[in-house]
């Protein structure tokens, strides 16, 4: 298998252009959409929806009822939403079926719908996303880190290279290499969150405990993938 890893938000505006019919891509936003959908799908919600814009997501609610609002702008849930992109908020999602919208998580998911498979990575879910991997045998995979605006991301770097670590047989790029080299320098993930812009910009909201729960390395055994454009659990 050959591991690469798209590192910011300038690699995943390339993807839509790239040949992604025999990769499987694993989408990371630590901090905090994809922690949130693993969540949600771990407690219950049914099917969640990524969409790129709040325009989209209106637009599709009414098209699809029954659904609810969920994302951020800036970090906040906007106007007209039923939730926020807070895992904290998705302890109970019983029957949910979630419209989702963010900065840069539905972005990267959105970028990777013509991949040959799509997972939803965190590390809540890490050890589901190992065995999924290691079943499925892909023979390029592709770690996509959503990064903060339109910069790197420490916590989505991190979290790719603790699954990198997962397979130290396989054959790394450049990329891969310097994500597993991130490792290192964390002996926890919650010391990697933490030094993190986006983990230091949560703590000053008086946030903190929503970086304590994604830092939860596999709390909870849930694979995610997108199913054309809906993700749902494997």
């Amino acid at each position: 298998m050959i591991i690469d890893v798209a590192l910011n938000p300038a690699e995943i505006a390339l993807l839509p252009k790239r040949d992604l019919s025999a990769t499987t891509c694993v989408v990371f936003d630590v901090l905090r959409a994809t922690s949130s959908m693993i969540t949600a799908l771990a407690n219950g919600a049914e099917e969640i929806h990524p969409v790129r814009t709040l325009e989209e997501a209106f637009a599709l609610q009414k098209e699809i009822p029954g659904t609810h609002l969920a994302g951020e702008r800036a970090g906040e849930r906007p106007d007209g939403f039923d939730y926020g992109n807070s895992p904290l908020e998705f302890r109970d999602a019983r029957g949910l079926k979630l419209i989702w919208t963010t900065t840069n998580g539905t972005l990267a998911l959105k970028a990777c719908e013509h991949a040959d498979r799509v997972l939803v990575g965190a590390l809540l879910n890490l050890v589901a996303l190992h065995e999924e991997l290691d079943w499925s045998e892909p023979e390029r995979l592709l770690l996509v880190c959503a990064g903060t605006f339109e910069e790197f991301a420490l916590e989505d770097a991190y979290a790719a290279g603790v699954l990198i670590g997962e397979f130290p047989e396989a054959e790394l790029t450049d990329a891969a290499r310097a994500a597993l080299a991130t490792t290192k320098l964390y002996p926890k993930a919650i010391d990697a969150l933490r030094a993190a812009r986006n983990g230091r910009a949560l703590k000053q909201k008086g946030r903190d405990a929503e970086v304590e729960w994604c830092a939860k390395v596999s709390a909870y055994n849930v694979g995610a993938f997108m199913d054309g454009p809906v993700v749902r659990r494997i």
